[in-house]
């Protein structure tokens, strides 16, 4: 397929900016667009807020592309936000930047940009795309800066989304796509990068739990892994595993929170030690580099964004799902997270923890 015409995702920032010009540089026919993502005043800082349209319009004029808006927010708001406050309900932990990739950029706006005519649509992930001839498969490979490489966010891509997607500022490194966006002239090539969940920017999740999913946490007991009571807790949604700060429970060692009883209420405590598995299971697998898993794969594995990978094994089970385990145990594997595998650059895929 032939990629000529692209709708560049631009959420106001630097790197999808850049991502832009690239683009138009190197020939394409680009057309900026930015999500509004929600219409609620008291979450000013939610990407496609109106401060991030008008950057990206501003941008766009710079650059000399068109520009347009296309409003999602009753998708995100029930695709992500509803659902990151079910899966908290439920005791775990999500990671809705997935969630917002999988539902929003490259299903919703992925679908739309199709319909207009587009070839193809683009974003300012540190991830590449390469097609594999002896493989006849898409595959979905590191950023070049390994600091800001995000393809951990991106593991549940198909092969049709692969296929429509570019993603120019792979290839470079970080401060290249600042010093380029200055270069230009672009008015945000100096913005600061969004760290936090863009629905809760203050990073009170149970405060958005309480306002906006009209959760009340339920207080209990916090026991230890014997069952002992040690303490009250303020409610499951309060906490995630791992976490040791506020718990409030005096003790002669550090305690941590090892898990949560959806059943009983409780949060169980333990020591460090207590936090590692060499085991995890997830669901709702996707495969990039493979077709399917038909046994054990060797690939290296990480269950968090920052993490460090390390070498483990991959089997199929009956169910759909997919066992890990680790040459080595890892430390606070948290039911709602992903688990993304690698061979060497390449993603192989990866699923969502639902238990150790």
């Amino acid at each position: 397929m032939s990629i000529q015409r692209v709708f560049a995702a631009m959420s106001g920032g630097v790197d999808s900016a850049a991502a832009a010009l690239l683009l138009r540089r190197a020939g394409y026919d680009v057309t900026g667009v930015t999500l509004r993502l929600h219409a609620y005043k008291d979450l000013p800082d939610l990407c496609g807020s109106a401060d991030d349209i008008e950057m990206a319009k501003a941008v766009s004029t710079a650059m000399g592309i068109p520009h347009q808006v296309l409003d999602l927010s009753g998708l995100f708001r029930t695709a992500v936000m509803d659902h990151f406050v079910e899966e908290y309900v439920q005791g775990r932990t999500p990671n809705p930047c997935i969630d917002c990739n999988r539902e929003i950029k490259f299903g919703a706006l992925l679908d739309w940009a199709l319909e207009q005519g587009a070839d193809a649509i683009a974003t300012g992930h540190y991830a590449r795309v390469r097609y594999d001839e002896e493989r006849g498969r898409w595959l979905l490979l590191r950023g070049k800066d390994r600091r800001k490489d995000q393809s951990y966010v991106l593991y549940q891509l198909t092969q049709r989304q692969l296929s429509h997607l570019l993603l120019p500022v792979g290839d470079y490194e970080k401060p290249a796509i600042r010093a380029l966006a200055a270069e230009a002239g672009l008015d945000n090539a100096e913005k600061a990068d969004s760290q936090d969940i863009c629905f809760v920017p203050d990073g009170d999740y149970v405060g958005f739990l309480q306002r906006y999913g009209g959760v009340t946490p339920v207080p209990g007991d916090f026991v230890d892994q014997e069952g002992h009571v040690l303490g009250r807790h303020r409610g499951l949604e309060c906490y995630t595993t791992g976490q040791r700060k506020g718990l409030g429970v005096s003790a002669d060692a550090p305690l941590y929170v090892v898990r949560k009883d959806l059943d009983a209420g409780t949060v169980v405590l333990g020591p460090d030690s207590a936090l590692y598995t060499d085991t995890l299971t997830a669901e709702r697998v996707n495969l990039i580099s493979l077709p399917a898993l038909t046994g054990p794969i060797q690939v290296t594995a990480k269950t968090r964004y920052s993490q460090k990978e390390a070498e483990a094994t991959v089997e199929p089970l009956e169910d759909g799902r997919v066992r890990v385990t680790f040459a080595q145990p890892q430390r606070a594997v948290t039911a709602g997270q992903a688990v993304v595998f690698y061979d060497d650059e390449a993603v192989v895929g990866g699923g969502t923890i639902c238990g150790r």
